[in-house]
């Protein structure tokens, strides 16, 4: 939805000023420059990025017009499952986990987590550690290496789609003076039509270059910025889970580990003691 109203705002803004300024909006409606640079720029793009990272940028557009799905509450929901499963630990040892991990959505534990089991990437990454230390065959230290690893990589991964929509928007103010200059061409071969005629091949020819900066800096750029954003989301969300499980690896009670966990959280996002306590209380009396 803000997508949508900033776009609204650009296109107000923009549109709006030009018309008070007692401009004539059917001037600037040029199908081929259109054509020109919408046409250069996908030809640039599929020249630009190999199949994985077309296939990426695809599959990355939904999450750019879906509301962010790591909110307070995910976040409290994901610390009250990870204090129940270490509690579980604790008491039961690692072995008792090796049926939630194993099936997560037939889990009684991971039933009253409903979020979470919405996120498939963030149960993956969890469910996979757990497993991890069910079969005891790793130290805190090759755990942490090997969660730094997979987070690098999700973040190599997320941003081959940003850097291919920035690349987009760089080169769309450049195919827009290419469509100006095909107009100033246009133009200049038809130098011997009347002034009036010139005056508005002359017009479109300019509208190309505008059309091209506005796209670009109004249009293309802000999505490239916003699917960066969403995923940092991702990235945080497996930090908190990385420094939890660690933190408990390390002997940490689960209310201290869990507390660890609740301080790598955005602070827009990040619940107080006070909230998660009652939030794990709660779930309890269920």
């Amino acid at each position: 939805m803000l997508i949508l109203v900033g776009f609204a705002i650009v296109l107000m803004a923009v549109f709006g000023g030009f018309v008070l300024q007692d401009g004539h909006l059917a001037a600037l409606f040029q199908p081929y420059e259109l054509l020109m640079i919408f046409g250069g720029a996908l030809g640039a793009f599929v020249i630009g990025n190999d199949r994985k990272a077309i296939s990426l940028t695809w599959h990355s557009i939904p999450m750019l017009f879906h509301g962010s799905r790591y909110t307070r509450e995910l976040y409290m929901t994901l610390l009250a499952l990870m204090f129940d499963l270490l509690t579980k630990v604790r008491r039961e040892g690692l072995m008792s986990l090796e049926d939630d991990v194993d099936s997560p959505y037939e889990s009684p534990i991971f039933g009253k987590y409903r979020l979470v089991l919405m996120d498939e990437h963030l149960l993956d990454f969890m469910t996979d550690y757990l497993r991890l230390l069910v079969s005891g065959t790793m130290n805190a230290y090759q755990l942490e290496n090997l969660m730094d690893n997979e987070i690098e990589t999700y973040q190599e991964d997320s941003d081959i789609p940003v850097q291919a929509i920035h690349k987009l928007a760089d080169g769309m103010p450049a195919f827009g003076i290419v469509a100006a200059v095909m107009g100033v061409v246009h133009t200049m071969g038809a130098i011997g039509r009347p002034p009036a005629e010139l005056g508005s091949l002359i017009a479109a020819a300019l509208v190309g270059t505008f059309l091209g900066i506005l796209l670009s800096y109004g249009f293309v750029a802000p999505l490239g910025s916003l699917l960066h954003r969403r995923h940092q989301e991702v990235v945080k969300a497996l930090q908190c889970v990385k420094v939890t499980l660690l933190a408990s690896m390390n002997g940490y009670a689960p209310t201290i580990a869990v507390e660890f966990g609740r301080k790598v959280i955005s602070s827009t996002e990040r619940p107080s003691f006070a909230e998660l306590e009652g939030h794990v209380r709660q779930l309890k009396s269920r």
